[in-house]
């Protein structure tokens, strides 16, 4: 077995200078002002162990958020939503951190939003897009607030990325 294959955004992204994916922005922030909109086959709350399960078609849309996945679990803990985990073939997600930047893509078989500190865990067949730069790998730990994209891969092969040029006058 080889040793897995790791790459560290932002140890070349000041030498290509041109794959930023979140900038100084989280989110909209009319986003943050939408409802949030949860649609499942069926969903349930276990107040006990707070934590709310959704199975089946889900989907959650926030202003220019959007999830898709077949299970999503979501842990409360003192009354706030700490981690939600979306299952899928795969998951997906997508949001516009910037209102200059084009949309984030990520899909994966599972995706760990960490709310608190606003990452992303991307597992098994992992990509992030945004602005035709893409990276793919087993695993894919987003950001979103430092902007730090950190990729590995295990067995499967090597991680890959494409970087567009930098198309500004």
């Amino acid at each position: 077995m080889r040793a897995p294959a790791r790459f560290a955004l932002l140890t070349v992204a000041p030498l290509l200078g041109l794959l930023t994916l979140a900038g100084d922005a989280r989110a909209l922030p009319e986003d943050a002002d939408q409802p949030i909109n949860i649609q499942a086959n069926e969903g349930e709350l276990d107040q006990v162990n707070r934590t709310g399960v959704y199975r089946g078609d889900v989907q959650v849309d926030q202003g220019t958020l959007r999830i898709r996945a077949d299970k999503m679990t979501v842990i409360y803990k003192d009354r706030k939503v700490t981690r939600i985990t979306f299952n899928g073939s795969p998951a997906t997600y997508q949001q516009q951190l910037d209102a200059d930047e084009a949309m984030v893509f990520a899909n994966a078989r599972t995706i760990v939003y960490h709310t608190q500190s606003e990452r992303l865990e991307l597992r098994g067949q992992a990509t992030l897009t945004q602005q035709g730069n893409r990276m793919q790998g087993d695993r894919i730990d987003y950001d979103i607030v430092a902007g730090r994209v950190d990729a590995e891969s295990n067995d499967s092969g090597p991680i890959r990325m494409v970087v567009e040029p930098d198309r500004a006058p």
